[in-house]
């Protein structure tokens, strides 16, 4: 199984952003950073959910459980669908994605346990400013 830690982050709401994702799990340990440009913090929670599902991919695995600390995230993925039409174009992407695997879980996870995701998108905020 992949374990898969997805964070998204955002200085000002919207504002410079960025995404972090941790992979762990069937001799895998990455971590990936990037900057996303401005947009808000939902967006870039929904951004590092597709780059989260198209990393784990890329890995071949068929096992994936997900964490996130984004509530609206979660949320969508369980229900397949969004209110928001803004994130609907990331809901259906990832949603693409999900069908690939042979086992998908997501689960919600408070703050305080998602420490090394939400360090990855801080530091890409950071990439972000200096560029």
């Amino acid at each position: 199984m992949l374990e898969v830690y997805i964070d998204g982050a955002s200085a000002g709401n919207p504002g410079p952003s960025g995404i972090g994702i941790f992979l762990k799990g069937e001799g895998i340990l990455e971590k990936i950073s990037e900057p996303i440009g401005i947009t808000n913090n939902h967006q870039a929670e929904f951004i590092a959910l597709v780059r989260g599902l198209e990393e784990a991919k890329k890995t071949g695995t068929t096992f994936v459980s997900m964490r996130s600390d984004s509530k609206i995230v979660v949320s969508s993925v369980d229900k397949a669908y969004v209110k928001n039409e803004e994130f609907k174009p990331y809901l259906e992407k990832a949603l693409q994605l999900i069908k690939q695997f042979d086992l998908f879980f997501i689960k919600w996870i408070p703050d305080k346990e998602n420490k090394a995701a939400d360090a990855l998108a801080r530091e890409a905020i950071q990439k972000a400013k200096n560029d």
